[in-house]
């Protein structure tokens, strides 16, 4: 498959996003021919030569046209190689009137044998004129002005005669690549990196030109007869050319589907943002990742992979909106460049489109199959202004989506880790992990007879500069950047000296510590955790670890062992932010939890929205059947208290009953509690209720 069939290069696909061809290098190159026409025959000279010299030339340029034609129409790209060579000879021959006469007698006659081009070989055309007319002028500057009745003959040159064959060669490559790259591309559209792929083949024209240019001039003056054997020597300089040119653009494409891949796309998007960025438009990329694509290779075998890389393609070209394009950057991972996008919202939809068009089922080899894809978006000029940022950052935004399991991310600079502001916060996060300026405060769980159900530990850090830094901003931060277990390793140290501490005082309170995925996904987790246990003689049953069900969407049998060793260790586990994760109850059944915390964003309207207080009703009763305790999270007032009571919630933890505090305030609360011993995990004291009034409360903490 040819290039230009699927992937064409920088240059050609500027020119098919841009207008008409310009209609004034056609006018002026019409126009110089006209007048030089007709000053020639103004004064009565000839347009041609006549003779052997002439016969010979025109036999020569049939058989150029014939061999261009041959090459087929999207091997020619006109105005270099065997043409222009001609073109140049006769031109240091006999003038610059008939050498564009050769010149229109090539771009036309091949310009019919690409019937739909028309518009195109006229441009080509009128650019060759001028290349002509400016190596005319060139020879002019050393006072060589050749025409038909005075030909400048190669046995009247000398050493003067280098310099002026180089600059007549140098005028005209100069002036057809300007001109093509004016009349092709917009005027912004980065003519230098338009320059870096195509000044390899431009040396290679200007050599050939140099080379063979005099030798066809010097043999059609002395021996005109044997002018068309030059017809090999330049049938060869095209075919190599062309060869070159091919081998350029093989460098530009995926081998496997045919796609631009990822150095095609970085030369397209710079043209895109140049012409944006003058429009005063958005511009927008997509980076789309396959999920789960290393299990099709493992399982039914790379060639099987590759057969489904193809139907992806395929899938992306007929799901691309107008404009758009689409490369292979590598792997399962392609990239969809938006030369025009209204804002991040439509940017955003479009890639939404494109993940469904994915997610479809794909047949293989009588298998049918369900991909999933994750999206990240990222939009110039809002999230970056060069080709390299706006890759990078859609593969931030990528990652995002692949880690939230929701398809399909904008860029956020907040949720970025590799920006230099969070690069040097994370800095400090490892720094301040290591002098252990990273504090544990407390929040007590209350169950609904005034007892205290146990204590969860949460992190917080006071930056020397910046202050107090939010939980999720570093939390993420450390998630994000590989920091996580040792974050991880540092709150259970200072967790289990604080309960070892509390046990000491007779306080037997359980606590509490969040893990995320990457802990739970850890190799040896679960004995490096008995471990500290034991070096902190605290028994496991004074330990509860709270997850997430995200824990089992990246690798289920590898979270199953782990959770298993945590609880034959007996460690117990909590099931945090029930109801925001995905295929909830199925989770929950393969999870060995004894405590579900519903989440906040259930809690907070509980009064007011029945469907939030079903939901919880609901909840509670699928846990108790299981055999679980429910606490409800984000208490704040005494109408929520009264309705989780009501509902059969077991204990809740928030503001109402007590903000999260240091160590030393979380000793005085218990102090103020009376908390002793607690029964078994799960069993409920027959006491009488307290009411939110008998509950003492800290002060709210923001």
């Amino acid at each position: 498959m040819e290039l230009r069939d699927s992937a064409p290069s920088a240059l050609e696909t500027c020119r098919r996003a841009v207008p008409p061809v310009p209609l004034v290098i056609i006018a002026a190159g019409a126009t110089a021919l006209t007048a030089g026409v007709a000053r020639v025959l103004s004064r009565g000279q000839a347009l041609f030569p006549a003779g052997s010299i002439g016969w010979a030339f025109a036999v020569l340029t049939g058989v150029v046209v014939g061999h261009l034609v041959a090459l087929g129409r999207d091997r020619w790209w006109g105005g270099a190689g065997s043409g222009a060579a001609l073109t140049l000879a006769v031109l240091m021959l006999n003038g610059w009137v008939p050498a564009g006469l050769v010149s229109i007698a090539v771009v036309v006659l091949v310009g019919a044998a690409r019937r739909h081009r028309w518009r195109e070989a006229c441009l080509r055309g009128a650019v060759d004129i001028l290349g002509i007319g400016a190596a005319a002028l060139a020879l002019a500057v050393f006072g060589i002005r050749p025409s038909v009745e005075n030909p400048w003959m190669p046995y009247e040159w000398g050493a003067s005669a280098v310099p002026a064959v180089f600059a007549s060669a140098l005028a005209y490559l100069a002036t057809t690549r300007t001109l093509l790259w004016i009349g092709t591309a917009p005027l912004t559209a980065g003519v230098r990196s338009v320059l870096r792929t195509e000044m390899l083949r431009q040396g290679l024209v200007g050599v050939s030109l140099l080379g063979i240019s005099p030798l066809i001039a010097a043999v059609a003056a002395d021996r005109p007869i044997l002018l068309p054997l030059f017809a090999v020597p330049l049938m060869a300089m095209d075919s190599t050319l062309w060869m070159a040119r091919a081998r350029a653009e093989e460098q530009l494409r995926d081998p496997l589907t045919g796609l631009p891949n990822r150095q095609w796309l970085l030369e397209r998007v710079w043209l895109a943002l140049d012409e944006a960025e003058h429009n005063h438009e958005r511009a927008a990329l997509v980076l789309i990742d396959l999920d789960k694509f290393r299990s099709v290779n493992d399982t039914l075998g790379h060639l099987a992979g590759d057969r489904l890389l193809l139907q992806v393609a395929d899938r992306l070209r007929g799901a691309l909106p107008r404009g758009s394009e689409v490369a292979r950057l590598g792997g399962d991972e392609f990239a969809v460049l938006i030369p025009t996008a209204d804002s991040p919202t439509r940017a955003q939809r479009v890639a939404r489109m494109l993940v469904a068009a994915l997610n479809t089922p794909l047949n293989l080899d009588g298998l049918t199959l369900v991909l999933e894809a994750s999206a990240g978006v990222s939009v110039f000029p809002d999230h970056a202004v060069d080709a390299e940022g706006l890759l990078r950052r859609a593969d931030v935004a990528m990652y995002q989506a692949k880690r939230d399991r929701s398809g399909v991310e904008v860029y956020e600079s907040s949720r970025d880790g590799n920006t230099p502001d969070r690069l040097g916060l994370l800095g400090d996060l490892r720094r301040a992990l290591e002098t252990g300026q990273i504090d544990l405060h407390y929040q007590p769980k209350v169950r609904f007879d005034g007892q205290v159900a146990g204590l969860e530990a949460l992190v917080r850090w006071v930056h020397p500069e910046r202050g107090r830094v939010s939980p999720d901003e570093f939390v993420t931060l450390a998630e994000t950047s590989g920091l996580m277990p040792q974050l991880t390793e540092y709150v259970l140290e200072e967790a289990l000296s604080q309960v070892a501490r509390w046990r000491a005082a007779g306080f037997e309170v359980p606590v509490a510590v969040n893990v995320s995925p990457r802990d739970v996904h850890s190799p040896g987790f679960a004995g490096a955790v008995a471990a500290r246990l034991a070096r902190h003689g605290v028994p496991p049953g004074a330990l509860q670890l709270e997850i997430t069900e995200h824990v089992l969407l990246e690798d289920p049998q590898r979270a199953a062992d782990t959770l298993a060793g945590l609880t034959g260790h007996g460690v117990k586990m909590s099931l945090d932010d029930f109801g925001t994760g995905y295929s909830s109850l199925v989770h929950l059944r393969r999870l060995p939890v004894s405590e579900l915390k519903i989440d906040r964003s259930f809690v907070a309207k509980l009064a007011v929205d029945p469907e939030d207080a079903e939901i919880v009703r609901c909840t509670v009763e699928l846990a108790h059947s299981l055999g679980l305790v429910v606490v409800a999270e984000g208490v704040e007032d005494d109408e929520t208290w009264e309705r989780l009571r009501d509902l059969g919630c077991d204990a809740v933890q928030g503001w109402l009953v007590a903000a999260a505090m240091p160590p030393d305030e979380t000793t005085a609360w218990l102090l103020s509690r009376g908390a002793g011993p607690l029964p078994a995990a799960g069993s409920l004291p027959a006491a009488e209720a307290a009411t939110p009034e008998e509950l003492p409360t800290a002060q709210p903490r923001p």
